[in-house]
C-alpha cells in the first residue's frame, strides 16, 4: 500500500503523461515540469511555469499540484491575471456555478466522488490546502479546457479504463524502474503519529519523479491523450478568437505530452520558472550523546 499511495495521489492530483520521444541523433534534454529542490533545512516540491511562443502567440504551461501550501494557490491566483485566457483542467468543470462545483452528495460519478473525497481527506491530513477550495474559478477569463464528465465516462468505458487501474499500473511501472519509494517503517510511524511533515517527506521524491516514471503508460488513453487533445482544441479556438497570451493550468505531469504537441505545431520553448507547492521543513538533527572514556581498570606506568 505504501507504494500505491503516492501514485493514487499523483493520478488524483496531477495526472501524468509521457515525455516526447525523438530519435537518438535528435534527442534533446527532456523538460522537467515537476521536481524536488532540497537542502539541509527543507524539501520543496515545485512545479514549473514553462513558456512557448509561435507567431506572436505566447502560451504558458502552468503546472498544478491539487493539494499544496495555501501560499502556492495565492501566488497562482495572482499570476493568472497576466493572461487574456487561462485554460484549466477539471473533468466535470462544465458543472461549475460561480466557480464552485455541486456538493459531493450531488456528484453522480463514483470515480469523481471518490477522488474528491480523497483529495479533501488528504488535504486535511497533510495540513495542506486544496486547489478546488483556493483557486478562483469565477474569473471571466478562465476557460474550461477538459472533457465533460459524460465524455470522460463514455471514453473510459469504451477503452476499458479507470483511474484506479491507471494508478496501479503506474505504481508497478515505478517499481520496475527502481523509483525511490517511501520507507515503509518511517511512513507508518509518521502515519500513526499524525506527523504530516514526516509523511510529506516520505512521499515527496516519488511525486517529484512522477512525470518520468509514468512515461511507459502513455498512448491512446483517456486520462492523458484525450484530455490533452481537448485542451489543445480549446487553445486553437482561443487563438483563433484573437487571444495572444494564454495560460494552460493543468496537472504538472500532463505537460511532457502537451509540450510534444505544442512543438509539433511550431511553438518554441523560450523560458521556465519554478513555483514551490510544498515547503516541508526537515527535522533538526539530534545531538549525539557524549561518550566518556571507558575505565579499563589498568594502571599506567609512572
Amino acid at each position: 500500500m505504501n507504494r500505491l499511495l503516492p501514485f493514487l495521489f499523483l493520478v488524483a492530483l496531477a495526472p501524468s503523461a509521457a515525455r516526447a520521444e525523438k530519435p537518438a541523433a535528435e534527442a534533446a534534454p527532456a523538460t522537467d515540469f515537476i521536481r524536488v529542490d532540497e537542502d539541509d533545512k527543507a524539501a520543496r516540491l515545485q512545479t514549473a511555469v514553462t513558456r512557448y511562443e509561435n507567431e506572436g502567440v505566447t502560451v504558458d504551461l502552468v503546472g498544478a499540484i491539487h493539494i499544496a501550501d495555501k501560499k502556492y494557490y495565492e501566488d497562482l491566483n495572482r499570476s493568472f491575471d497576466r493572461y487574456e485566457a487561462l485554460l484549466f483542467e477539471l473533468v466535470g468543470g462544465e458543472k461549475l456555478v460561480d466557480g464552485k462545483l455541486p456538493d459531493e452528495g450531488e456528484e453522480p460519478d463514483l470515480q469523481a466522488r471518490v477522488l474528491r473525497t480523497m483529495v479533501a481527506s488528504m488535504s486535511r491530513f497533510l495540513q495542506l490546502s486544496s486547489q478546488l477550495a483556493e483557486i478562483d474559478y469565477s474569473k471571466n477569463h478562465l476557460v474550461h479546457a477538459d472533457l465533460t464528465l459524460e465524455q470522460f465516462a463514455r471514453k473510459q468505458e469504451e477503452k476499458g479504463e479507470s483511474i484506479f487501474s491507471f494508478a496501479l499500473a503506474a505504481a508497478q511501472n515505478a517499481e520496475n524502474k527502481g523509483v525511490q519509494q517511501p520507507n515503509p517503517a518511517r511512513l507508518l510511524a509518521a502515519l500513526l503519529s499524525g506527523n504530516s511533515d514526516g509523511i510529506k517527506l516520505e512521499m515527496i521524491k516519488t511525486l517529484g519523479q512522477g512525470d518520468d516514471q509514468i512515461a511507459a503508460l502513455a498512448g491512446d488513453n483517456v486520462i492523458i491523450a484525450n484530455r490533452n487533445e481537448r485542451c489543445l482544441e480549446v487553445l486553437a479556438e482561443q487563438v483563433a478568437a484573437g487571444k495572444r497570451t494564454v495560460g494552460i493550468f493543468y496537472g504538472a505531469a500532463h505537460f511532457p505530452d502537451m509540450e510534444k504537441r505544442l512543438l509539433a505545431q511550431g511553438y518554441k520553448k523560450t523560458g521556465q520558472q519554478w513555483m514551490t507547492a510544498w515547503n516541508v521543513p526537515k527535522p533538526e538533527p539530534q545531538p549525539q550523546p557524549r561518550t566518556e572514556p571507558q575505565n579499563t581498570g589498568e594502571r599506567e606506568d609512572p
